[in-house]
């Protein structure tokens, strides 16, 4: 056992014992855990499992001066490099890697990696007779480089310290075990005995990508960065590709939603607008709207994973910075409920808003820089300009009901995913009985899959799909390697899938044209609609009269020349506007905003660059105003205008809304992740 010398220092407490028992379950095999357990990520619509009540029963987690505190400690190789020697400390927050041969390192450089960029580990072994008793484990990671930028970083260390392959492996698998349980927030025994029967099986998500978000360039950035590193994470997903306008919301409406635990659009805000709202059509919507919901920002409006960036203690980011940092978060896991509006139209129909209904100068740029797509998020930046230049006022009338309870912090977040063990990087070759599936249409399997890159095969791996291939997800160390006589790295052999676990069977890969409704599951077949399509379900706002009747006494009217009107729920406009600087996912409140008419251009233009910064109510401009409300209602006086909910244009007209707490739920990331006070 090596010491390690200052800055590390972290040697103290550690055990000697290197080996650990041989399991027989592997470190990132899907269907590791306990048969008795029930697949959830506490995400609120699915029942509690056994390890629910043991982390219930656990002690609580270590005070912060104990992040320093070590957990595991291991002299390993490397790969591809045979001769270098690592010290390896593994803290609650983070690895520490430290070079003990051919020269040591006093001050290592690039040896700490909190684990808050890490994405996921699995356990290896070598395809060379040569070196079968040693076992490796690979360490993914996203390290942020000097300009700001993430890049992919895959760390593989060989274990050696033992005579066989069955300890040297348990040695693996027992890091590999430890650090995944930190991923996901579970706890670690307290007798030291970590082994992969702690990973309960994983969450099954289904991911819906817009192919032409933003620029046109989702589907790609969905390949070459989110599946890898969801693959990386362990996580089984489905993923289908949006054909048209409203197609989430159609799809949702027939999905039975027992199968899934958790509904995550690639793309901008518009594709979770339409999932929002395909629960309000649904009969069981109530139930429905609980669905966790997260979002991996491929669109030119992104405002929600601005917010959720935020959340997760990230400095602001922009384009695929934002996309990765929102990817590690929805691998670690964890939600927050989330607060809905539930919106009134003038003619009576009712939409859900996650994020904003706006009128004036912000709906202005939006809907008419619709034109500017191509350009991305830029399309905004030309729309402002272009707004400024022809700047409108609109004469109307704000009502609201002023909350009652200032702004509080949120509530604690809920619970981790759990992970899947080490052998996702070859899916199980044993056969099982065949599981039932919603239809869906052009659906990739819930295998996850493997990196876009040459990546580690197994000998049952199933046939590739066009573009992607289903071989479980490897780690590109045969790409990496460049010895002369060893063959690369590959999976352990896989073990059979319990007849419980997702990747028992498989979906049909490709399905085309449309998707079949299930007469067993009660629900009407999918209605096609407008963009700006809305239901007459919701919840009752019972805080609201109807629109046309007076209102009651306690609300506060203005009325007058506006510029803008912005009622937004969570704190970003856009990924790099904060025009709600303290609101809260589960604040209960909306935030209303406006400005007045008899603004110059100029101070408009320092309010918005301001607002990059969440500073705008810091200028002492006298056009600006604000207020928390539960309710609201806008009448437009101004015959002519544009109306948005959540960036997408709806009726022009009076329109009232309603805050309803907690109604939806978010995957946010984990709770206890340091967050960025703006």
């Amino acid at each position: 056992m090596h010491t390690l010398p200052p800055p590390l220092g972290l040697m103290g407490a550690v055990g000697a014992d290197l080996r650990g028992r041989p399991e027989e379950d592997s470190a990132c095999e899907e269907g590791a855990g306990r048969p008795d357990q029930e697949l959830t990520w506490s995400w609120g619509h699915r029942p509690r499992s056994a390890l629910d009540g043991a982390k219930a029963m656990a002690p609580p987690p270590p005070p912060p001066l104990a992040a320093s505190t070590p957990l595991l400690h291991g002299e390993f190789g490397s790969f591809p490099a045979r001769s270098s020697r690592f010290a390896l400390t593994l803290t609650p927050q983070a690895l520490h890697i430290q070079r003990l041969r051919p020269k040591p390192e006093a001050r290592p450089r690039g040896g700490l990696v909190p684990l808050a960029e890490v994405s996921g580990c699995c356990t290896l072994r070598s395809r060379s007779p040569s070196d079968a008793a040693a076992a490796y484990f690979c360490i993914y990671t996203y390290p942020q480089g000097r300009r700001g930028g993430r890049r992919r970083a895959a760390r593989t260390f060989r274990v050696d310290g033992a005579a066989t392959y069955e300890e040297n492996r348990a040695e693996a698998q027992r890091w590999a075990t430890a650090l995944m349980c930190l991923l996901r927030g579970l706890p670690l025994p307290g007798d030291g005995e970590i082994t992969p029967e702690l990973l309960p099986k994983p969450p099954r998500l289904l991911l819906l990508v817009n192919p032409l978000g933003g620029r046109g360039l989702a589907w790609q950035w969905c390949k070459t960065h989110v599946l890898p590193m969801i693959s990386e994470a362990g996580l089984s997903f489905n993923l289908i590709q949006t054909e048209r306008q409203n197609h989430a919301r159609e799809l949702v409406q027939g999905l039975r939603l027992s199968e899934w635990d958790g509904i995550v659009t690639v793309s901008g805000d518009g594709l979770l607008f339409e999932v929002l709202n395909g629960f309000l059509d649904r009969p069981d919507w109530e139930e429905a709207v609980k669905t966790p919901v997260g979002i991996l920002p491929c669109g030119s409006g992104n405002a929600l994973a601005g917010a959720v960036n935020q959340h997760g203690g990230f400095e602001p980011a922009l384009g695929v910075d934002l996309l990765l940092n929102c990817s590690l978060l929805l691998c670690r896991g964890g939600s927050r409920p989330l607060d809905l509006m539930s919106v009134t139209l003038a003619s009576g129909s009712r939409c859900l808003s996650f994020l904003s209904v706006a009128w004036g100068f912000v709906s202005d740029v939006d809907i008419q820089s619709e034109r500017f797509r191509a350009l991305g998020s830029a399309r905004f930046t030309l729309g402002t300009v272009l707004g400024l230049a022809t700047l409108h006022t609109y004469r109307g009338r704000l009502s609201y009901l002023p909350a009652t309870v200032e702004p509080t912090s949120p509530t604690p977040a809920r619970g981790l995913p759990r992970a899947k063990s080490e052998l996702t990087l070859a899916p199980a070759p044993a056969p099982a009985p065949p599981v039932a599936h919603s239809p869906l249409h052009r659906s990739v399997s819930d295998l996850p899959l493997p990196l876009p890159q040459p990546a580690l095969t197994s000998p049952g791996s199933p046939e590739p799909l066009p573009i992607l291939s289903l071989n479980g997800g490897g780690p590109e160390l045969a790409g990496d390697w460049g010895g002369a006589g060893d063959a690369p790295l590959s999976p352990d052999p896989p073990l059979p899938s319990p007849p419980s676990s997702p990747k028992a069977a498989l979906l049909s890969p490709i399905t085309e044209g449309v998707p079949e409704t299930l007469a067993s599951s009660g629900l009407p077949p999918p209605t096609p609609g407008s963009p700006g399509a809305v239901s007459t379900r919701g919840p009752h706002d019972h805080l609201l009269p109807p629109l046309g009747t007076p209102l009651p006494p306690g609300w506060v009217t203005l009325e007058g020349d506006f510029v803008l009107m912005l009622a937004i729920s969570p704190s970003h406009l856009g990924a790099d506007l904060v025009a709600a600087p303290h609101a809260r996912f589960d604040d209960g409140l909306v935030h209303l905003c406006w400005v007045r008419g008899g603004i110059s251009r100029a101070a408009l233009l320092r309010l918005f660059l301001a607002m990059e910064r969440g500073s705008h109510f810091s200028l002492g401009c006298p056009q600006l105003g604000y207020a928390a409300a539960r309710a609201f209602r806008l009448e437009p006086l101004t015959p002519r205008g544009v109306l948005t909910v959540d960036g997408e244009q709806v009726e022009y007209g009076p329109l009232q809304a309603q805050m309803h707490p907690g109604l939806g739920t978010l995957l946010t990331g984990p709770p206890g992740c340091p967050r960025r006070e703006p």
